[in-house]
């Protein structure tokens, strides 16, 4: 029973090929031998993935064992691979559960990108799915995390796929029973010290007895809820679609790509906050940073913002958003080269007097209380008054560079205007031709 209406559910929701070599993720546990058991049944190739944390002295080693021989096995290619998973949460500074998602993925999209699987599955199930659920709606969460697990996703690149969502684990458990399948027992999931273990021993436990048909009540819940997210979703992708643009930016040599939206459409947004959030959740935004944001939508601008991943700021009635980076310098050509009768003096190219020079010449990003002399222009100016009338965001001066010689004298401020203490002269004997060369 439990094979036919497998196969029934991958042939409707198109999930695993059954002409091409899919990923199985295999830990050893019931869930995923219970995958492969059926996947093998099914006709589908595979092979498959384990990955060793390390956690659990003596216990992982056994593990990665046995699925080593489970894929013998079935004639499947085994990959695995090993981490300290410890110290790779103490350098990310992030959890235990956190550190082993990120290197499980990361593991995973290698294995598809170097061996051309189409997709990895995974076994989480329909009680994975509940406890997936509450544990969001306890911790806060948007319609997103209420939506649960997916039966298909995309991570790190690559198509993520859980066939046996629609199973439970009792299912599964008997499934086991009847095949006489062999597997691994994590003894840690029956320990109540992960909030999951606790909403699973203590928590559903206790709602099965208040709502005995509390698990096909949550299935129908989850279904409903992913529904209404997939139109929720549309609208949203709609809306990111009309409200954020390419910022074009006067900075000629390349830099990060900016996204920007105007703050009356943000002010104009109905629920505010939560659509406000939903647009900037790609770049990192959290819901205490979108407070911070709405807050500041109706001042002068200015402010900078951080997420792990990218920058924003609010500028002349825009919200600016740029990846976060380091900057790159640009790169410079010096030749000896006759005047031309016209040329751009903000642009590309720049000549000055080669003997008004003082050597060497070097590039470094500019600072606050940096001054220089602006072509055409009698006395000195701040660079950061230039940049400001220039209009240049706060995200674009940062990678604004300066051309200066060894008496820290500016040159160029790059790309965007020569100094007027090199400029050519009728007494001028030797013009240097100073070029922004593409990167």
């Amino acid at each position: 029973m439990m094979l036919e209406r497998f196969t029934a559910n991958n042939r409707q929701q198109h999930l695993l090929p059954t002409d091409r070599t899919v990923l199985l993720a295999v830990s050893g546990g019931r869930d995923s031998v219970t995958m492969a058991d059926l996947c093998h049944r099914a006709g589908i190739p595979f092979a498959i993935a384990h990955c060793n944390f390390n956690l659990r002295p003596g216990d992982c080693d056994r593990d990665e064992a046995f699925v080593r021989r489970l894929a013998e096995s079935y004639g499947a290619v085994f990959h695995a691979e090993r981490y300290d998973t410890h110290a790779y949460a103490a350098t990310h500074q992030m959890g235990i559960e956190e550190a082993a998602r990120e290197l499980r993925y990361d593991f995973f999209s290698r294995l598809c990108r170097q061996h051309g699987y189409p997709c990895v599955a995974t076994a989480h199930h329909r009680d994975d799915n509940i406890e997936t659920f509450f544990l969001n709606l306890f911790r806060g969460t948007g319609i997103e995390g209420l939506r649960g697990i997916r039966a298909e996703a995309h991570i790190n690149g690559v198509r993520v796929v859980r066939p046996l969502l629609g199973f439970s684990r009792e299912e599964i458990d008997r499934y086991v029973a009847e095949r006489g399948l062999a597997y691994v027992e994590d003894h840690t999931n029956s320990e109540p010290c992960a909030r999951r273990n606790r909403i699973r021993l203590q928590l559903m436990p206790l709602l099965r007895e208040l709502y005995p048909k509390v698990d096909a009540t949550m299935e129908a819940n989850l279904q409903r809820l992913d529904e209404a997210g997939k139109v929720y979703r549309r609208h949203v992708d709609t809306l990111r679609q009309q409200l954020l643009t390419p910022h074009a930016s006067l900075l000629p040599y390349p830099h990060p790509p900016l996204t920007a939206i105007r703050t009356d459409d943000l002010l104009r947004l109905n629920p505010q906050r939560t659509l406000t959030y939903e647009l900037l959740r790609p770049y990192g935004v959290n819901a205490a940073m979108v407070d911070e944001l709405t807050e500041a939508l109706t001042t002068d601008g200015g402010q900078l913002f951080h997420t792990a991943t990218h920058s924003l700021t609010l500028h002349r009635g825009q919200l600016i958003i740029a990846p976060r980076t380091e900057a790159t310098p640009p790169t410079i050509g010096i030749a000896e080269a006759p005047l031309p009768e016209r040329w751009d003096r903000s642009g590309r190219v720049i000549y000055v007097d080669g003997d008004r020079l003082r050597p060497p010449l070097r590039l470094r990003p500019w600072q606050t209380g940096d001054r220089f002399l602006p072509f055409g222009m009698q006395g000195s100016r701040l660079v950061s008054d230039f940049l400001a009338d220039l209009g240049l965001s706060r995200l674009e001066k940062q990678w604004v560079w300066l051309l200066e010689d060894s008496e820290g004298r500016t040159i160029w401020v790059v790309g965007l205007r020569a100094d007027e203490r090199t400029r050519i002269t009728d007494s001028t004997k030797k013009i240097l031709q100073l070029t922004l060369l593409p990167t």
